[in-house]
């Protein structure tokens, strides 16, 4: 037998080992927010550089409206942060947890291509 855990045992370990719903919940969400074209296209950017809005825009070739909005999302799902120099906002991704986990799918879906 490969697992050592009784049938009951294991079924109990991976029940207690799901987050809860309010956690799962989060988590979906923020699937849906990395699941769309145009925010991923403003991530992947933002993984390469700092960038103030009117930068996303010209680098994208977007309008400032949608960047601006798209930005909204995501911040307010805690994948980019901003910050003030003067009267530029300039933004990012939010932490290393955002950084590592877009670094690990851009790494999985390029290792698909080879």
């Amino acid at each position: 037998m490969e697992n050592s855990v009784a049938p009951t045992a294991l079924v109990t370990a991976v029940q207690d080992a799901i987050p809860d719903d309010a956690v799962l919940a989060h988590i979906t969400t923020l699937f849906k927010v990395l699941g769309d074209k145009t925010r991923a296209r403003i991530l992947y950017a933002l993984y390469e550089s700092e960038l103030s809005v009117s930068g996303i825009v010209a680098v994208l070739d977007m309008s400032q409206s949608s960047v601006s909005h798209q930005l909204q999302t995501l911040k307010q799902a805690g994948l980019v942060k901003n910050r003030r120099a003067g009267k530029v906002i300039y933004y990012s991704l939010a932490d290393h947890h955002v950084i590592s986990i877009f670094g690990q799918v851009i790494q999985h879906v390029n290792e698909d291509k080879h």
